[in-house]
């Protein structure tokens, strides 16, 4: 790309934020969305006028030529319209090719690059502030469909605008003066029928708009439905439910082919309803400039200049309303995704939020939480965990263990109680300066599709490679991650672990995970589960290099497998979200109640389902 293109390309910011949470009206939206590239959208809307303009000033060269020729003759033609005959050569070799190459250029290099990243980044920046439950209530292919459906169709709506509308405009203006200097009811007449043309689109886009936001809404109901399938494909394939899964798609596919038929319906009616209208121009001032020039009132040029308007109008008008047609089709997959894209964070950061200061003691306050309901979660959890202690935390499923952590982490606020953290209220300090105190390692572990290098260095992305490399070391992954290759032939810490981290086995995740934990080293370490995918012999080296790396750490530690957490300085039993023991593991097995319990039945160091219904 020459610099000249580079600089025209940079004249949007295309990754500046936004300026306040998106609107739920749709013209607001689109100001929200488009802020920072105003000022440039009305530049090239500009350069589209001119070029549509010079359509104009091409007929009347046309007709000005034309009553040149008639009036001069054969011989003396070209020796007394010399200059008018250069000016008009200039005019089509040069000032047309260079307002339509001003529109095209500040249209494909400065607007259409520019807009979409800008809305894309926007709509992303705001749905990753979402809470959890944003996430977990629909699909996640559904939710990415939406972003790039709203951002592409704004960038669409923008780009057409300048394109079309602009140029028609001036071009119809332009058409309408014209007109006027060869006689008023010609002008009349063209009034009359742009009229009559605005009345159909009024009629039939607004239903178009509403069908458009229909078909969008079915389109994304299908990405969701094919990307869930596809997801958890393994199990699809393990229970051998291909048929069912073809059944499920196939039903959202009909649905949204219905919608498309819907619309196809409409635009059918739309395109013979133009095209009728369309067909009536050209007749219409044709005919009435011929009628006026059979009295006199009328020049061979004006009949010459109006038909080349009529023309060229009844062309574009299919081209202009098939264009807001698409216009208004990608109105209607904006507001579909403004239904789901803009609703409000329901986890915010006070206005007033500071850092989190130090990682002191944890303090769960009489804290309640259901998750909006009636049962379930925790109630009345009163907890402190001290700064340094290693805290385990045990109970049947459903007692209330995630939803504490959970908690700890905020990602809910609790219904009644607070959590603290070295005396500061987690709804008093911000999301981000806590959870970079509190490093996690969970029982699903989180992979994403890109390196095995990129995944250990999420949890610390400024650490050298020693760092990372000494990390996967003490969580027993290097040897492993040095043997792995992928597709495209990259090798070891290079190599991509697939989707969700497919291409490894559940302890290998499982290691990854902990190595990201060990490279973070927050002072908070929050282990759910974490050696439940590795075996005997792998989970006892790896426990010495969760020792090491609990030193000095306050720690919480969920395990269903007792023998994992019954080194800890204190363990807490949890039953239907309330503590009912708590103390040190001998202290716990003497008492002989739910632990020791839990403790004499388990086998292979697993608590006995039976005993969540006891």
């Amino acid at each position: 790309m020459t610099p000249f293109a580079t600089r025209l390309a940079n004249l949007i910011d295309a990754f500046r934020p936004a300026d306040g949470p998106p609107p739920g009206t749709l013209f607001a939206f689109f100001k929200w969305a488009l802020e920072g590239a105003w000022k440039w959208l009305a530049i090239a809307g500009a350069f589209s006028a001119l070029a549509g303009t010079a359509e104009v000033v091409t007929a009347i060269m046309l007709g000005v030529v034309i009553d040149a020729a008639i009036n001069t003759g054969v011989t003396a033609f070209f020796a007394e319209n010399l200059w008018l005959l250069i000016g008009v050569a200039a005019f089509f070799m040069v000032v047309r090719p260079v307002l339509f190459g001003l529109s095209a250029a500040s249209n494909a290099i400065i607007v259409g690059p520019n807009v979409n990243p800008l809305v894309l980044t926007r709509l992303h920046r705001w749905t990753l502030g979402q809470a959890v439950t944003f996430f977990d209530d629909d699909f996640a292919g559904r939710i990415a469909q939406k972003q790039m459906q709203t951002s592409r169709a704004i960038t669409d709506v923008a780009t057409e605008v300048i394109n079309v509308v602009f140029f028609a405009l001036a071009s119809l203006v332009g058409s309408a003066l014209l007109l006027t200097t060869i006689n008023g009811w010609v002008a009349l007449a063209l009034a009359v029928w742009v009229v009559i043309y605005l009345l159909m689109i009024r009629w039939f886009m607004p239903r178009i708009r509403k069908r458009s936001m229909a078909r969008a809404a079915s389109r994304a109901m299908v990405s969701g439905q094919v990307v869930d399938t596809i997801t958890n494909i393994k199990t699809v394939k393990l229970f051998a439910h291909a048929q069912f899964e073809d059944q499920a798609a196939i039903g959202s596919i009909a649905t949204f082919r219905d919608k498309v038929i819907a619309f196809g319906v409409l635009a059918s009616s739309f395109r013979f309803s133009l095209m009728t209208l369309a067909g009536v121009l050209p007749v219409l001032l044709i005919g009435g400039t011929l009628y006026l020039w059979s009295n006199g009132a009328a020049s061979p040029g004006d009949i010459a200049a109006s038909g080349a308007i009529s023309i060229r109008i009844a062309q574009m008008t299919g081209w202009v309303s098939f264009t807001l047609m698409a216009i208004y089709a990608n109105v209607g997959e904006v507001e579909d995704g403004m239904n789901t894209l803009t609703p409000a964070h329901t986890l915010t950061d006070n206005p007033d939020a500071v850092e989190l200061s130090k990682a002191g003691d944890i303090r769960f306050d009489h804290v309640s939480f259901a998750y909006g309901g009636k049962t379930g979660g925790i109630d009345n959890i009163d907890l402190t965990v001290h700064a340094g202690e290693k805290l385990g935390i045990v109970g049947a499923s459903g007692a209330g263990k995630s939803t504490l952590v959970a908690l700890l982490l905020r990602l809910y606020d609790p219904e009644q109680g607070r959590v603290t953290i070295g005396g500061q209220d987690l709804r008093d300090v911000t999301q981000e300066s806590l959870r970079r105190h509190i490093g996690m390692v969970t029982q699903e572990t989180a992979m994403f599709n890109r390196s095995a290098r990129d995944n250990i260095m999420y949890g610390r992305p400024d650490a050298t490679e020693a760092e990372m490399f000494s990390a996967a070391a003490r969580a027993e992954a290097h040897e492993f991650i040095e043997d792995l290759s992928d597709f495209r032939g990259r090798t070891g810490y290079d190599a991509y672990l697939g989707e969700r981290g497919v291409k490894l086995s559940g302890g290998q995740r499982q290691r990854i995970a902990l190595a990201r934990a060990f490279l973070k080293d927050a002072p908070i370490l929050v282990l759910d589960e974490a050696t439940s995918a590795l075996d005997s012999e792998v989970e006892a080296s790896i426990q010495q290099a969760l020792d090491q790396v609990m030193e000095g750490k306050t720690v919480l530690a969920i395990a269903h497998r007792l023998s994992t957490i019954a080194r800890m300085d204190r363990i807490v039993v949890l039953e239907a979200g309330r503590i009912v023991e708590q103390g040190t593991h001998d202290e716990l097995l003497a008492l002989g109640g739910t632990y020791a319990r839990y403790w004499n039945r388990q086998s292979g160091g697993f608590i006995d389902v039976r005993d969540a219904a006891e």
